[in-house]
């Protein structure tokens, strides 16, 4: 399980969440950390376990989507939702709804991850956090992108690089955000719009800034970029680089076991469709 920020999980808390909600503990990494569920007897705390319910719910809805269970990363999503509006957190509420219209997005249901992007802006109303801002912009602008509006994706695009321009950067991300936004981000963003739009320039002008995310430590979000790369070098048909860094994102997912990472290196494969005679690191990775 890989960390989604840069400090370390709270483990008890993440035991108790998945005790409420029944979830078996191997399922979110606890069987062997010694965490035990525990019970929450203040009466007092019913919003934080619906918090915890939250996070746990999204979290096992991210398992879920690695290992390419849609039903159930749906499911899980849609649980975190409930559980978030249940607390009455709007940043909450928002984040889980950001992160359910990245996985629809992700399989084409671009009008349904929009009407969640637009249902997030709302629960945040106009003085939402310019981190929330810039986040649930660069969510909508790969939403356009992979519905094929350039201009829209652009302008959102526009839209979270001014969002992030107004953070101050001695101030901590509000809770759930533990990650940074910044620049570098966006530029991901951006090759991953290049990439729904088979726009090279898109993709090889943000390189520079991407770099960050591309030698990031986490693997699997790496090798996403890292194929959305490698199809942006495709539609400029530079097929042995395109297929070379493919190969290599692809034997990550293989070695990282992210039914994810291969599903997307398939739709990859899938988009080469050039009646010419392939590569041969064409050949090795398409035989």
């Amino acid at each position: 399980m890989e960390k989604r920020g840069t400090g370390e999980y709270d483990m008890t808390a993440l035991a108790r969440a998945a005790h409420h909600l029944g979830i078996p503990l191997r399922l979110v990494g606890l069987a062997d950390s010694g965490a035990a569920p525990g019970q929450c007897t203040d009466g007092s705390d019913a919003v934080e376990r619906r918090n915890l319910r939250s996070g746990v719910a999204s979290l096992v809805g991210w398992l879920s989507w690695d290992m390419s269970d849609r039903g159930s990363a749906r499911t899980w999503y849609g649980a975190a939702i409930k559980a978030a509006r249940r607390a009455g957190d709007p940043l909450l509420i928002a984040y889980q709804q950001g992160s359910l219209a990245q996985f629809e997005v992700e399989y084409g249901n671009c009008a349904q991850g929009l009407s969640l992007i637009r249902s997030a802006r709302r629960q945040l109303g106009s003085e939402r956090p310019p981190i929330a801002a810039a986040w649930l912009s660069s969510l909508k602008a790969v939403a356009h992108a992979t519905a094929g509006d350039e201009r829209a994706a652009d302008r959102a695009l526009l839209a979270s690089a001014a969002a992030v321009a107004r953070m101050t950067a001695d101030t901590a991300p509000p809770w759930p955000w533990v990650f940074a936004f910044d620049e570098r981000k966006i530029a991901a963003a951006r090759v991953t719009c290049g990439a729904r739009l088979a726009r090279p320039r898109w993709v090889q002008s943000s390189l520079a800034d991407a770099s960050a995310a591309l030698s990031s430590s986490h693997e699997k979000q790496r090798a996403l970029l890292t194929l959305d790369v490698a199809a942006g070098y495709m539609s400029a048909g530079q097929l042995d680089v395109a297929f070379g860094l493919a190969t290599q994102a692809l034997d990550t997912g293989l070695r990282l076991r992210s039914g994810r990472v291969a599903e997307r290196a398939r739709t990859f494969r899938r988009g080469y469709s050039s009646a010419a005679p392939p590569a041969t690191s064409v050949t090795s990775m398409c035989g």
